[in-house]
């Protein structure tokens, strides 16, 4: 039996961090629906086949239409949680918005995921990941000094600050209710999400180990934190950051005698030593300093693709990548001593009378 199983949800077709979220508890072995608009498919990702509808069941509704409704409500009274990522007031307009379902349901965790939040003064404007973690500080770092921020498409934002956070704030509703009675609205904004995660590194600025200036702080300055290009092209990591894993670097890099490297945390020697290092680092292919470094305390890894990320042996042995779907997805996360996660398979349509008799 999974962790989640009993947990019922409800999924307003969207794209990006709803579907994510509902993908997530569905994986964790939550009951998740997601309430489709008729006729042709709406989003390029509505395939049964496609990795964040895996382990769903999905209805046709009209959710404007007065009947198509009454069935809504119907499910909306069995269900623990609902998932929906519209631009503020779109539920509201249609009737369906949270002080509705909680008089049809009080223990509701009403799921509400957008970029800007529920209110504030850009909470209608459009945007999109990069806009969000833009604002939010969470971009800042990502990139070269003197060169335009760049972070990973979706991750930190769609993933991190808005699924993530919804995911959480739905659990920790649904556990709250499940005492009191009373549910929840969950704003998941990706702005506040992204901004929170940022708390880690402001740590660090408590103690003068980052600062606003790129380039010049511990994780985002020193040679001994960066990652490099090799020989055949391919790109590796380096995160030495405690003195004992720098040591065994310099110690494995033949540095050993240059006096140059001697003082880890000498930041005006940073960019020569960066330098320094590239060029070492070009001398040879990815497999060969995966060779000389994989394993060790230096704290190394490739920068693998996706395709290649699969096939790692470390990877392999967890079987943390799968084709057997007939394309590449990732396996849920997290795993469980006690519990089995669902295995990922295709989603089904059904009915809301199926439904209904399911969810007795």
């Amino acid at each position: 039996m999974s962790i989640l199983s009993g947990v019922k949800i409800i999924e307003i077709e969207g794209i990006g961090p709803g579907p994510f979220c509902g993908m997530l508890l569905a994986d964790l072995g939550a009951d998740v629906v997601v309430i489709e608009r008729p006729g042709t498919a709406q989003f390029a990702s509505s395939g049964e086949t496609t990795i964040t509808k895996r382990g769903k069941n999905s209805i046709s509704l009209n959710l404007k239409n007065e009947d198509d409704k009454k069935l809504f409500f119907k499910l909306i009274e069995k269900s623990d949680g609902l998932i929906e990522g519209m631009r503020p007031g779109v539920m509201e307009k249609l009737g369906l918005g949270p002080e509705i379902c909680h008089k049809i349901n009080p223990r509701l965790a009403y799921g509400r995921v957008t970029g800007w939040g529920q209110d504030g003064p850009l909470s209608h404007a459009a945007g999109h990941d990069l806009n969000y973690i833009g604002l939010s500080g969470a971009l800042w770092y990502s990139g070269r000094p003197g060169d335009p921020p760049f972070a990973p498409p979706s991750l930190v934002g769609d993933v991190a600050g808005g699924a993530l956070y919804l995911a959480i704030g739905m659990l920790a509703t649904i556990m709250k209710a499940r005492e009191s009675g009373n549910g929840d609205v969950v704003d998941a904004a990706m702005i506040d999400g992204s901004a929170h995660m940022m708390n880690l590194l402001l740590t660090a600025k408590q103690f003068g180990a980052l600062q606003n200036e790129r380039g010049k702080s511990i994780l985002d300055g020193p040679h001994w934190y960066d990652s490099y290009s090799c020989k055949d092209g391919g790109f590796i990591t380096i995160g030495s950051l405690e003195p004992k894993f720098y040591a065994l670097l310099i110690e494995k890099l033949e540095l050993t005698n240059d006096a140059s490297f001697a003082n880890q945390m000498d930041a005006s020697v940073w960019p020569e030593q960066k330098e320094k290092l590239a060029t070492i680092f070009k001398s040879r292919t990815r497999d060969e300093w995966c060779e000389l470094m994989e394993g060790t305390d230096i704290c190394f890894a490739p920068v693998l693709n996706p395709d290649e990320a699969a096939e790692h042996p470390h990877m392999k042995s967890r079987k943390t990548y799968s084709s057997e779907r007939g394309s590449l997805e990732a396996m849920p996360a997290p795993r469980f001593s006690n519990h089995a996660n669902r295995a990922p398979s295709n989603s089904h349509p059904t009915t809301v009378a199926d439904l209904l008799q399911k969810w007795k």
